[in-house]
């Protein structure tokens, strides 16, 4: 895996750690320095540990499943891609409190968000990729969209969250159809 393709991953899975963070930047009233940056470390964070955790899981299998790891990275990006698409079409908002940036709430938020990088580690680890570079990858561009989300949501409103996440979505989506294309076909798109 290229780092082009960690590139776009990270930015795909960050989607809906923006989506949330464009609602969290709506709910709130005037915003403090803390307040941009507590989305982000906390995203970032899980975001970061998700892959991590996932990838040691994968390690345990890559043996026994080697033959179908394009099969699986596709179904996962595919079923994780398709879920943030359909998710972009809901009109439900989930931060709707006094307080957005409570920890409790920041944590299920951050949980919540995180759950697809779960199976993206899991087939990180079919590639044998270099898995600390990756998860920084992924933190990092997490921080910063997450906190590029809390100030967007903060001047320009919702307008663009549903936007984000099907982009996102469909970002995975494509990934999962190259990588299955590229093994298939013998083929190196990217």
């Amino acid at each position: 895996m290229s780092f082009l393709e960690i590139i776009i991953i990270a930015i795909g899975l960050s989607m809906d750690a923006f989506a949330v963070s464009i609602t969290l930047g709506l709910s709130a009233g005037k915003l403090k320095t803390k307040e941009y940056l507590i989305p982000g470390i906390y995203f970032g964070f899980f975001q970061a540990l998700m892959p991590f955790i996932g990838y040691y899981t994968g390690t345990l299998f890559t043996d026994k499943i080697e033959s179908l790891e394009h099969w699986i990275a596709f179904i996962l990006l595919g079923f994780i891609g398709g879920k943030m698409i359909k998710e972009s079409f809901s009109k439900d908002d989930e931060i709707k409190s006094e307080n957005p940036f409570g920890t409790a709430k920041m944590l299920l938020l951050a949980i919540a968000t995180s759950i697809d990088a779960l199976a993206v580690g899991i087939t990180f680890a079919f590639f044998k990729i270099n898995i600390f570079f990756a998860i920084i990858i992924i933190g990092l561009a997490t921080f910063f969209i997450s906190i590029g989300g809390v100030i967007a949501g903060h001047i320009f409103g919702a307008k663009y969250k549903s936007k984000a996440e099907f982009f996102g979505g469909v970002v995975l989506v494509m990934l999962g159809v190259k990588i299955l294309i590229e093994h298939l076909f013998n083929l190196k798109l990217i």
